[in-house]
């Protein structure tokens, strides 16, 4: 727990420092040199010492130091041991000197053992160190024109020596701090702020190619300038300022080229297409640079370049430019060149107006354009045809046809040469007139229009005119319908040719055409008799031939009359009919009438036949009656009538009284109404059968049948009918009985006993008996 440290080294001394050791009376420090025989320096300290410096030592050498705690009765507590070397002797300056406005020099002999070397600098309260290896050292970073105190002091591990006596050194000028620049090609200026503690200032200039003689000028200004230089050449310019006693300071070295003289023999090319020109020149001495300069008024167009020439683009038609070339180099620019006049092509000319001043003629006009000279007009057509006009006014006339799309351009002329293309205008004439147009009549207020294509029409107007009814039809096609015109009215019908460009051709000629008659109106068909019809109308044009005409499905039946009515004749039975009317004239031929239904009575069946089915019942049946939907059969006689309504063709008549004579009537009634009535030749009904029949038997093989007889006038006739045979008995005539014999035995037969007419036809319908 007990140490001892050094915290300062000198040549010749050590500080040193020790811990406090309990129950130490004092303290005994001993440095013994370590190679050197017979050195040692012992010291006693009290108890409250803790600190000491040894001196009187031996520079640049190694001591063993020994510290030892003692207690009041000499004996040692403690004790520690380092080794430590003392610092190199003390150097000793030679001289010290500046050659540099911020530096100072210091020259001094070595001292053994040394490994560096501490120099300091100060001025007043400020100082600088530098630590250097050896002799000479250099300290820097000073202030220019300044006295400073200069001290050294030897340095080696063991630590730095004491500082040698000082020497005063002061720092030489400054240099000036030049601002150069050449005015002109042929002179540099040079100027400076004023150098500190300076009485004057020298300044060299030269080329730097080391050509020529080096120019001198001693001065106490601030500024001179150096004149009659070649232009456009680099120069070095060296500086330095001196004090009162005439030593001189640091020294500036700056290099400065001459501005470059304006170039020589400017040319201008100028590209009338691309607006643009070529400016050359020939080279100038120490131009890096150059140039291009074209204004025009306010406007000025610029072009850089390091070659002998320049393009300028983007000029304006119209324009005069004064053109000029300034050569530059890190000096500054030349005087610019005397400028040399560029006028530039002319603009293409503006408002220009197209005017159909007359058919035929197109005028052409235009504003007039600055430095133009004269101009010429293309007028191109769409069939590729061109001609062109050349006048030195602004306006033009050409020659036109209708239908045709004109491409125009104009065009201004001077010396540079020919404006711009400008915009080509279009010019569509009117489309020509539709010649030649047919009408043909579709219905009686329809006319279908036809006419050839016309140059330059898109679109067709055709309008008929009548009084104050205007009828219009635009249709893009050559052909066109004019409906819902008035029948029997004269018109005036016109095409027009029409273009999306020019609009109407309004001197197309009209045409006169009349409308067919108008449709008449049936007002009565009557009946004139069986099959005649007579139809009457209203009509409104007494040139025009009616013609009428019934349709149906059994044909066509027509009558025709320039009246206002005529008779159809041998019309069929049972038949429906649409009657119309239509009225022709030169014009053309009307629309139908409305039609008017007409039927005719319906057709009387051609067959009718009557079978008796009972003694009371009669059938009826008939062929169909053309027309006819239903039927009224009537068999009548002074006796009674009979009477049936069907919708068949077929009926049932009861009632019907034996042999009696019967007038046989049909009428045949259509859906409507219509009656036909129709007669037929009489029928006589059947022979009364007889009553009262009775069976007796005669025999085991006869019977007698018996009946009363309803009139004595009439024959009968009895037959028996059985499985084991069929029998006929005839009486003559009066007679109310018969017999039947050689009949076989068992057996079941049947008996009818019926009246037998003239032809031997006898009824089915009498009453039948049983016999067994």
């Amino acid at each position: 727990g007990f140490s001892v440290s050094i915290h300062d080294v000198t040549s010749r001394s050590f500080s040193l420092r020790w811990s406090r050791f309990s129950g130490a009376s004092s303290y005994r420090v001993t440095a013994t040199a370590v190679n050197t025989v017979g050195h040692s320096l012992l010291v006693h300290f009290s108890e409250v010492t803790l600190k000491a410096t040894l001196t009187s030592l031996i520079p640049n050498t190694i001591y063993a130091i020994q510290a030892e705690a003692i207690d009041k009765n000499g004996i040692i507590l403690a004790e520690t041991q380092i080794m430590q070397s003392t610092a190199p002797d003390i150097p000793v300056i030679d001289q010290a000197y500046s050659k540099l406005s911020n530096s100072i020099t210091v020259e001094w002999r070595a001292v053994p053992g040394a490994t560096g070397y501490l120099l300091t600098a100060q001025d007043g309260d400020s100082f600088t160190e530098t630590v250097v290896k050896n002799s000479p050292g250099t300290m820097t970073g000073l202030k220019p024109a300044t006295l400073y105190r200069i001290t050294i002091r030897s340095i080696n591990s063991g630590g730095k020596s004491q500082p040698s006596p000082f020497r005063k050194a002061k720092t030489v000028l400054a240099a000036p701090i030049l601002s150069v620049s050449s005015p002109s090609c042929d002179s540099i200026a040079v100027s400076w702020k004023a150098v500190y503690m300076a009485a004057g200032v020298s300044v060299s200039l030269m080329r730097s190619d080391g050509l020529g003689r080096m120019l001198k000028e001693n001065t106490t200004n601030t500024s001179l300038i150096f004149t009659n230089l070649e232009p456009g050449t680099l120069y070095t310019i060296k500086a330095y300022a001196w004090n009162a006693s005439g030593m001189p300071g640091d020294d500036f070295t700056y290099n400065q080229r001459t501005s470059p003289n304006a170039p020589a023999d400017v040319k201008v090319a100028f590209n009338s297409g691309a607006l643009r020109a070529v400016v050359s020149w020939m080279p100038t001495e120490g131009a890096l640079s150059y140039t291009v300069t074209a204004s025009s008024g306010l406007v000025k167009l610029k072009c850089n370049t390091s070659s002998a020439s320049c393009m300028v683009p983007s000029l304006q038609c119209s324009s005069e430019y004064y053109v000029s070339v300034t050569a530059y180099n890190d000096a500054g620019a030349s005087k610019p060149t005397d400028a040399v006049s560029l006028t530039t092509i002319p603009c293409a000319p503006v408002n220009i107006s197209i005017e159909g001043d007359e058919p035929g003629h197109l005028l052409v006009s235009w504003s007039s354009v600055s430095f133009g000279h004269y101009y010429v007009v293309f007028v191109k057509s769409d069939d590729g045809l061109e001609v062109h006009c050349n006048t030195s006014y602004t306006q033009c006339h050409f020659q036109s046809d209708c239908g045709f799309t004109y491409f125009i351009s104009v065009f201004a002329y001077n010396k540079a040469g020919q404006s711009p293309l400008g915009d080509v205008f279009n010019y569509t004439t009117a489309p020509c007139c539709p010649s030649d147009f047919r009408a043909v009549f579709v219905s009686s207020d329809t006319v279908r229009v036809t006419w050839a294509p016309v140059r330059g029409a898109d679109l067709y107007e055709t309008r008929a005119a009548a009084w104050s009814t205007v009828v219009l039809c635009n249709d893009t096609a050559t052909a066109c319908t004019l409906s819902a015109l008035q029948c029997n009215t004269p018109y005036n019908i016109t095409v027009y040719s029409f273009s999306d460009a020019r609009g109407s051709n309004t001197s197309c000629a009209p045409k006169y055409v009349a409308t067919a008659p108008c449709s008449p109106e049936i007002k009565n068909i009557s009946k004139e008799g069986l099959s005649v019809i007579s139809v009457q109308w209203q009509s409104d044009n007494e040139e025009a031939t009616y013609v009428v005409t019934a349709r149906g499905e059994a044909g066509f039946w027509h009558c025709t009359s320039t009246e206002s009515s005529c008779t159809l004749t041998d019309l069929p039975c049972g038949s429906a009919f649409s009657v119309s009317a239509i009225a022709r004239s030169a014009a053309g031929q009307s629309l139908p009438s409305y039609s008017v239904p007409l039927e005719t009575a319906p057709c009387c069946p051609n067959d009718l036949i009557l079978t008796q089915v009972t003694q009371s019942i009669t059938n009826i049946s008939w062929s169909v009656g053309m027309g006819a939907q239903t039927y009224v059969t009537t068999l009548e006689s002074p006796k009674g009538q009979a009477k049936c309504h069907t919708l068949q063709n077929y009926c049932l008549l009861g009632c019907i009284t034996c042999s009696t004579n019967y007038t046989v009537s049909l009428r045949a009634i259509s859906e409507t109404g219509l009656t036909s009535s129709c007669t037929y030749q009489g029928y006589s009904s059947s022979a009364c059968c007889p009553s009262g029949v009775k069976l007796y038997r005669l025999s085991s093989n006869g019977i007698r049948v018996l009946w009363r007889a309803s009139d004595h006038m009439i024959n009968y006739n009895t037959d028996l009918r059985g499985s084991k045979g069929n029998f006929t008995c005839t009486p003559s005539t009066g007679l109310s009985h018969c017999d039947i014999t050689d009949i076989p035995c068992g057996d079941v037969y049947t008996v009818v006993v019926a009246p037998v007419t003239d032809k031997g036809a006898k009824p089915t319908f009498c009453p039948k008996k049983i016999y067994s």
